[in-house]
C-alpha cells in the first residue's frame, strides 16, 4: 500500500484555508529559525489534538459514522477551513447538522449530514484529516485501518485502503482543502487500474461528487471496458454516469460484429422479477415465473436476491427449489462469491445450508473466503467486542466460510443428541429448549445467526419460566387446542430448534461441544443462583464459574486451530460477562 505522505510545497504546513494571502505563501524562502519554528509550532498543535491531557480545551464535537465522536479546537480549524468556519459562525442548533451535547454541554456537529448520500467518514480517516489541518503535515494511514486480511494481498490496492483513499478525497472536498483534494485524486488514479473493478465504484462515486473530470472519466473508461452488469451499474451509480458508461460501451462495439443482439422482451421480463424481489414479494415472482418462460436462473434471481435483498427474501427464494444455488453468472460469479462481497453472515449460512460450495472458485481463482478477507479491514477482524456488543459481521462472515472450507462432509449429518430419538415428544422440546437457551446466554451471535436461519423463535423453556401464555410458553395448554393441533405445533418447534442445534453443529462446533457438556450435567436450573439452599447455590456458582471457563477454552481452541484471533474470543469475552449480569439480575 503506497503510504501517506506529506504534501510537497509550503501547503504542507499552510492551508488554501487559512487567511494568508499568495503572497504570503510564496514570499522568500523560510530561514533556519523560521522552520524550526514552524517545525515546533506543528509539533504543539498536535499534541494538543492527540494529547489526553489537553482534552479540557475541546470547546466542540465532531460526530462521525458509527456514533464515534471526535473532539476538535474551533478556532483551529475555522482558520483552515471556509467550510468549518461557516459552520461554526452559525448560532446555536441553527442548522441540521448541529446540536447541544449532553447535559447541554459543548456544541456537536455531524459530519454525516454535509457528506454526499451514501458517503462515509470514518474516526481513522478524520484523524489523519484533521492532524493534517492542526500541524499541516499528513500522517501514514494506520495500517489496520488501511489493509485487508488476505494474507496474501500485497495492500497497495486492496479495498480497505481504497476506501481509506476515498473517505479522506471525501473530507478533502467537503471541507474545501484542495491541495489534499489533488494529492489524493493522484493516488485515486493510480488505483484505478491496479485495484479490482468492484472497489472502482466507490472511486468513481467520490469523483462524482467531488466534480473530479479527470478521475471521473477514466474511471467510467475501466468500468466500461469490465464485464460489470447494467444491472448492477444501475443499482450503485447515478444515472447520468450510467448512461456515460452505456454511451462509452456502444463506441467499443461500433466495429464489433459479433455483438449478441438483445432480446427486450426477455430482459423486461427478467426487470420484473427483480422488482418483486425488490419489493420482497417472492409470491410475485412465482406468479411471474408461471406467466413466462423465464427461469430463476435466467434472471440469476438468486444472484440479485444474495446482493440486495433481505436474508429472508434470500431463505424464501432458496425454499423455491428452483434455482441453481451454484450457478455461475457471466462473470463467473456464484451466489456465495456475491453474498461474500456484501458479506452478511444471514445469506452467507443461508446459501451453505443449501448447498452453496464454499470451494467454488471465480474465474480469477477467488473464493467466497478470500473474496471477505479482501474486504475486510484488519482493525474489523482483530478488534475485539466489548461487553453486550454482537460480534463483528465481517469477521463473522470470515469464519463460518472457513469452517465450511475444513468441515468433514459427514460432521453436519450428525444427531444432535440420543436423547432425541425418544418418543416423548414434550422431552425432546424441552431439551432443545433449553439447550438453545443456553446458548443464547453463553454464545448471543451465534445462537441468533443459527436461530434466524433455522425460523426458530427467540424463546425458550430456560428463558421463559415465568412468562406468560403471550411470550411463547410452550408449556401451557391451550384448551381449545386439538391434541393434533397442538401436537402439529410442537413437532414444528422441536424441527425449528433441531435445525438451530446442527447449523450450530456446523459452523460453531467448539461451541456445541460446551453445550454438550452443559446439558450433560442436567443442570438446567444452573443460571438460577437464587433457587436451593445456600450449599446449593454455592455449588451453582461454583459450576457456572466452570462453565465460563469452558466457554473460554472452547474459543482457545478455535484460535490455535484456525491460526489466528478469530471472532469467537471476542464473543466469548461478551457473552460470559452478559452471563454474569444475567445472573446478578436473576438475584433480585
Amino acid at each position: 500500500m503506497a503510504n501517506l505522505v506529506e504534501p510537497s510545497s509550503s501547503s504542507s504546513c499552510l492551508s488554501n484555508g487559512s487567511s494568508l494571502s499568495d503572497e504570503n505563501l510564496h514570499s522568500s524562502p523560510p530561514t533556519n529559525l523560521e522552520i524550526v519554528s514552524l517545525s515546533k509550532l506543528s509539533s504543539h498543535l498536535e499534541r494538543l489534538l492527540l494529547d489526553p491531557t489537553n482534552s479540557g480545551f475541546i470547546d466542540a464535537d465532531v460526530a462521525l459514522d458509527g456514533g464515534a465522536d471526535v473532539g476538535v479546537h474551533r478556532c483551529i480549524l475555522a482558520a483552515r477551513s471556509r467550510v468549518f468556519r461557516d459552520l461554526f459562525s452559525r448560532p446555536s442548533n441553527g442548522g441540521p447538522q448541529q446540536s447541544v451535547g449532553p447535559a447541554g454541554g459543548r456544541p456537536r456537529y455531524r459530519v454525516a449530514e454535509l457528506l454526499p448520500p451514501g458517503a462515509r467518514l470514518g474516526r481513522e480517516a478524520f484523524m489523519v484529516f484533521l492532524g493534517y489541518l492542526y500541524t499541516g503535515k499528513l500522517r501514514q494511514a494506520p495500517l489496520d485501518a488501511a489493509t485487508c486480511v488476505d494474507p496474501v494481498c500485497a495492500h497497495d490496492a486492496c479495498s480497505p485502503a481504497v476506501s481509506f483513499a476515498v473517505e479522506l478525497m471525501y473530507a478533502a472536498s467537503v471541507f474545501d482543502i484542495p491541495e489534499l483534494g489533488s494529492l489524493f485524486q493522484r493516488r485515486l488514479l493510480n488505483f484505478v487500474e491496479k485495484t479490482l473493478v468492484e472497489d472502482v465504484i466507490p472511486i468513481l462515486l467520490v469523483a462524482f461528487h467531488s466534480q473530479l473530470n479527470q478521475l471521473l472519466r477514466t474511471c467510467v473508461q475501466r468500468v466500461a471496458r469490465s464485464n460489470l452488469d447494467n444491472i448492477s451499474l444501475e443499482k450503485e451509480l447515478p444515472s447520468e454516469v450510467v448512461a456515460e458508461i452505456k454511451s462509452v460501451r456502444r463506441s467499443f462495439q461500433v466495429n464489433d460484429c459479433d455483438v449478441p443482439s438483445v432480446d427486450t422482451v426477455h430482459e423486461k421480463r427478467i426487470r420484473r422479477i427483480h422488482g418483486a424481489l425488490d419489493s420482497d414479494d417472492v409470491e410475485l415472482v412465482k406468479l411471474l415465473l408461471k406467466e413466462s418462460d423465464v427461469t430463476l436462473d435466467d434472471a440469476t434471481a438468486l444472484h440479485y436476491a444474495a446482493a440486495y435483498c433481505d436474508s429472508k427474501v434470500v431463505a424464501e427464494v432458496l425454499e423455491l427449489d428452483l434455482a441453481n444455488v451454484n450457478l455461475k453468472n457471466e462473470r463467473g460469479y456464484t451466489p456465495l462469491h456475491v453474498a461474500a462481497m456484501r458479506r452478511e453472515p444471514a445469506v452467507i449460512v443461508s446459501l451453505l445450508d443449501k448447498g452453496a460450495s464454499a470451494s467454488e472458485a471465480t474465474s480469477d481463482g477467488q473464493d467466497a473466503v478470500s473474496i471477505c478477507r479482501r474486504l475486510t479491514r484488519a482493525k474489523d477482524y482483530y478488534a475485539k467486542t466489548m461487553q453486550c456488543q454482537e460480534s463483528n459481521k465481517d469477521r463473522i462472515c470470515i469464519d463460518i466460510l472457513e469452517r465450511e472450507m475444513r468441515r468433514n462432509p459427514m460432521a453436519g449429518e450428525d444427531s444432535v443428541t440420543s436423547v432425541l430419538l425418544a418418543d416423548n415428544l414434550q422431552a425432546k422440546l424441552l431439551y432443545l429448549e433449553n439447550r438453545v437457551g443456553f446458548a443464547r446466554l453463553l454464545f448471543p451471535t451465534e445462537a441468533k445467526l443459527a436461530m434466524e436461519i433455522a425460523h426458530a423463535e427467540p424463546y425458550s423453556e430456560f428463558t421463559s419460566r415465568n412468562a406468560s401464555r403471550s411470550s411463547g410458553n410452550l408449556r401451557e395448554v391451550d384448551l381449545n387446542e386439538t391434541p393434533s393441533v397442538q401436537s402439529k405445533r410442537l413437532r414444528s418447534r422441536v424441527d425449528a430448534l433441531t435445525k438451530t442445534v446442527e447449523l450450530g453443529r456446523r459452523y460453531f462446533p467448539h461451541c456445541s461441544q460446551v453445550l454438550d457438556r452443559l446439558m450433560s450435567d442436567e443442570s438446567s436450573d444452573l443460571f438460577y443462583l437464587q433457587n436451593g439452599t445456600p450449599d446449593e447455590q454455592k455449588i451453582k456458582r461454583m459450576r457456572f464459574c466452570e462453565v465460563k471457563e469452558d466457554v473460554r477454552k472452547a474459543f482457545s481452541k478455535d484460535k490455535a486451530e484456525c491460526g489466528r484471533s478469530g471472532f469467537s474470543s471476542s464473543s466469548s469475552s461478551s457473552s460470559s460477562q452478559k452471563g454474569d449480569k444475567q445472573h446478578r439480575a436473576t438475584k433480585k
